[in-house]
């Protein structure tokens, strides 16, 4: 029998690939901890635009640095759809629904977001959708849920808020599934870059509130907004998109179901709130989940090389998200 075990230039495309998710999902859960620092001095489209004008200044420069280019015209209809529903619109209505519900009620309804790209993945996009991948993001969204029940408080949400949220999920789906597209023709720092100088430019009515808030607010809001801009979006957003590059739209979404138990880790070093038992419990079960839904079947570990053929075997290409 041929030994078809992966190469080693395979095996570090995998590496990287499960690198750059690992990061991303890092970056993201501490946007969590700064949003909420930086949202009691600014409005959310203000903190919208702050944040996405220090990444947009950060990529810009690096894509200088690295003489990247303008993206072909083939990727500018992903880049432009996700820059306008995932960099824009869900980042306002992402800050606007959390100053409306409680932070569980919150969790919630985003992470319903992972399922709506696993959805609109293979619908759109022909991703499969191995039992692995759908037993471990059930087992993640269980635990997201418990995380958000304990985390909930009372009399802490709005209809306006649950509805902004959601919104803002089914944005962060949709634009995740119009970015992979793109990726084809353009690199991860280039639909990145210019992703989010399209969200920067549908943000720039709130420049005004912007400019007023940015004179009252204290320096650790400001510097937490600019932290958000050069740190989640810069770096997390260009990490994500070349994982996402190197695997299935529904992989990566089901990636991010570690953030809520990041989150509240982060949450109990940085800001002393100590998590419960059934919180803990929860962020352990969002863990179990994603290790699931990155694992690979004893078949796939017999097969080509990964990253090889990223579309339609993803089960070859970043398996291993820690």
């Amino acid at each position: 029998m041929p030994n078809t075990s992966p190469s080693p230039s395979g095996r570090r495309a995998e590496l990287l690939a499960a690198g750059a998710a690992a990061v991303t999902v890092v970056l993201w859960a501490s946007a969590f901890v700064s949003i909420r620092s930086a949202g009691d001095a600014y409005s959310p489209g203000a903190l919208a635009l702050g944040r996405l004008l220090a990444g947009a200044l950060t990529l810009g420069v690096i894509c200088l640095l690295r003489r990247e280019g303008v993206p072909p015209r083939s990727a500018w209809r992903g880049i432009a759809i996700s820059g306008l529903l995932w960099f824009g619109f869900y980042m306002v209505a992402l800050n606007w629904g959390e100053q409306q519900v409680d932070a569980g009620t919150a969790a919630l309804v985003v992470n319903t977001g992972p399922i709506l790209i696993a959805l609109l993945g293979a619908r759109l996009l022909g991703d499969p959708m191995p039992p692995r991948l759908l037993a471990g993001m059930a087992v993640s969204f269980a635990g997201a849920v418990t995380v958000g029940l304990s985390m909930s408080g009372e009399g802490g949400s709005s209809v306006l808020g649950v509805v902004l949220c959601l919104l803002a999920a089914v944005a962060y789906a949709g634009g995740v599934v119009a970015q992979k597209p793109a990726l084809g023709s353009a690199s991860p720092l280039q639909v990145t870059t210019f992703g989010c100088l399209v969200g920067a430019v549908l943000c720039l009515p709130f420049a005004g509130q912007l400019v007023q808030e940015a004179g009252d607010a204290p320096a650790s809001a400001t510097l937490n907004m600019l932290y958000l801009g050069v740190f989640p979006t810069a770096l997390a957003f260009t990490t994500w998109a070349y994982a996402l590059s190197r695997t299935t739209a529904s992989r990566m979404g089901a990636t991010t179901y570690a953030a809520p138990a990041l989150v509240v880790l982060m949450s109990w070093l940085f800001l002393g709130e100590v998590p419960g038992l059934l919180t803990l419990v929860g962020g352990v079960l969002c863990l179990a989940g994603v290790a699931v839904s990155r694992s690979r079947s004893r078949a796939a570990a017999r097969g080509t090389a990964p990253g090889a053929v990223p579309e339609p075997r993803p089960e070859q290409a970043g398996d291993s998200a820690r």
